[in-house]
Order: structure tokens, then C-alpha cells, then sequence
């Protein structure tokens, strides 16, 4: 499916299509609520795990890239938005060891350029606008979302491709639209909360395996730039 066609069939999904998290009222404590939200980690987690080789390709690929003086652009809405920003944090500053930083944008977090943006063109655009801009052919352009449907993350993949960059993305349950328009994906087979919870656990995966790749090729932190 293309993504023109992804855009068009969007809006026609039923909210029923997403999986959804029934509250238990029946005690005072919501003890099963929580037990039961705690349960619904482990195929989250079960679900990455499947993809572990995936999640080491990425990291190592992405270091290759960063390494070349490519950077990493990345977007999402709402809680994925934060999780986009936690991967873009970890690259500008470090995860664990001390390194030379690199570079990589949270398109959602310019603020001025998200409200201009959402204003002058519409809020499906505030992505792809800013792909164009900053976007060079060899960048990775990695997008976030727990239902794989947002319009504004689809026209963002369709202004990626106009530029040569790679797109990864990061989604609850698939198949869905954003997994299949993008270059490459990881799927995590959950309800929305505890999908948003193992992109987390993805971001650090990603994160170790890059962080890996850049000592094996550059050797004890020296203080430079890469």
C-alpha cells in the first residue's frame, strides 16, 4: 500500500481496530488494575525480545551514519513525542559512557516552528515541513507511535523520501500504516500504554548497541567530535 493511500484510509479505521484497556472497578484498591497493567509488560517486552537482532542493527547502523556526519531527525505525538525526544537526549548528550556527542532533532520539541507550522499549514504538516528543512539524503528520520496511524508522521515518511532519507519506525501492533510505509520497522505487540512503555526499553536496546559501535570503531572517549 502506498502512503497516499495510507493518508486516505486513515481516517476510515474503526476505533476498535487499536486494543484497549478495560478499567476494573470492582475494588477499592485497584489492585488488579495495577497488577494487571504490570502483567501486560512482559508481552511488551516478549515482543522486542523476537526483535532483538532488529534493535542491534538499528543501533549499529545509526552509529555508522552519525559517524559519517549524517544526524538522526525524530517525531511523535504526545507521550511518543517525549519518547522521540528521550532517544535524541541520549545522542546530544550520552547513555551511559562518556563520548563525543552527535547530532540528532526532536522536530515536535521546536516549539515556535511546531505552532507556525501547525498554523500556517496545518497540524499533518508540522513534520514533513520541518523534514524538508533540516533532512539530508543519509539521514534516518525514526517516528513514533503506539497506533502507527498519524497523518502528520506519514506525510513526514513521504517528505523523507523526496530527500533519500531512511525511515524507521516504532509502533504498537502491526500491521499499520506507519510500519508499512517506512524503510524499516519494529512492532510492539501490546495495548497502547505498555507499547509506549517498551519503546522505552527500545530507545536504551537502540542506545547500547550504538553506544558499542562507536567505542569499537573510535576507541576511549578523547573529548573530540566525532
Amino acid at each position: 500500500m502506498t502512503i497516499n493511500s495510507h493518508l486516505a484510509s486513515e481516517a476510515t479505521l474503526p476505533p476498535t481496530a487499536l486494543p484497549r484497556w478495560t478499567p476494573d472497578t470492582s475494588g477499592p484498591t485497584h489492585q488488579k488494575a495495577v497488577t494487571t497493567h504490570l502483567d501486560n509488560v512482559l508481552p511488551a517486552l516478549e515482543s522486542l525480545r523476537s526483535q532483538s537482532d532488529r534493535l542491534c542493527e538499528w543501533g549499529t547502523e545509526l552509529a555508522n551514519r552519525l559517524l559519517s556526519g549524517q544526524r538522526l531527525l525524530a517525531a511523535g505525538n504526545g507521550g511518543s513525542a517525549a519518547e522521540a525526544q528521550h532517544l535524541t537526549a541520549e545522542l546530544v548528550g550520552r547513555f551511559d559512557d562518556e563520548r563525543a556527542p552527535f547530532s540528532a532533532i526532536s522536530l515536535h520539541a521546536e516549539s515556535s516552528a511546531v505552532t507556525a507550522l501547525s498554523n500556517d499549514y496545518g497540524y499533518e504538516e508540522v513534520f514533513a515541513r520541518q523534514v524538508r528543512a533540516h533532512g539530508r539524503a543519509g539521514d534516518i528520520l525514526v517516528l513514533l507511535s503506539t497506533s502507527g496511524r498519524s497523518p502528520n508522521l506519514l506525510k513526514a515518511v513521504r517528505a523523507a523520501r523526496e530527500r533519500g532519507i531512511t525511515t524507521w519506525a516504532l509502533t504498537g501492533s502491526g500491521p499499520n500504516p506507519l510500519a508499512d510505509a517506512c524503510d524499516q520497522a519494529i512492532t510492539v505487540d501490546a495495548i497502547a500504554a505498555n507499547a509506549q512503555e517498551g519503546h522505552l526499553i527500545a530507545v536504551h536496546a537502540v542506545c547500547r548497541a550504538f553506544d558499542a559501535e562507536v567505542a569499537r570503531r573510535t576507541g576511549p572517549y578523547a573529548g573530540g567530535q566525532p
